[in-house]
């Protein structure tokens, strides 16, 4: 299953792909090598087909949110300390910087593929001070963190 990182805010996201290197903008998919390809997409929650923001999840308070995957994020601590799980984890962490300085707070929420409506494995509230590293970011499966600047 692929595991999803989940960000709502009450302000709009930046949607598109962060962190991936191409060749030059002639050739955007042509990389040095496979670090320079890994980067992480950012999929906004508006459908285009019924025409209006759809939610990602119901644990959600804000109707602005953006969708994630990487196989390179790990859940728990399954840390592998990669170089591709290092430069995922810092776009995550950039990204969030970024939202919550926009923005004030944000949700973060990260599960498996399926189980966005389920119960919560754990909810807390945390201070982006707090958050110093990010390897800070890695959450269990269905945990749910509301970030304060």
């Amino acid at each position: 299953m692929t595991q999803y990182m989940y960000i709502a805010s009450p302000m709009r996201l930046p949607n598109g792909s962060f962190g991936s290197k191409p060749l030059s903008s002639e050739q955007p998919n042509v990389f040095i090598n496979e670090l320079d390809f890994i980067g992480l997409y950012f999929d906004n929650n508006y459908d285009s087909r019924l025409k209006r923001k759809i939610s990602y999840s119901p644990h959600f308070s804000f109707d602005y949110q953006v969708a994630a995957y990487s196989n390179h994020i790990p859940l728990g601590l399954e840390y592998k300390g990669t170089a591709e799980e290092v430069k995922c984890l810092t776009i995550l962490y950039a990204y969030l910087n970024e939202a919550l300085n926009a923005s004030g707070v944000v949700e973060y929420f990260t599960c498996l593929s399926g189980k966005e409506h389920s119960a919560l494995s754990n909810k807390r509230n945390m201070c982006w001070v707090d958050i110093k590293d990010p390897y800070d970011l890695v959450l269990e499966d269905l945990e749910f963190w509301v970030i304060t600047l």
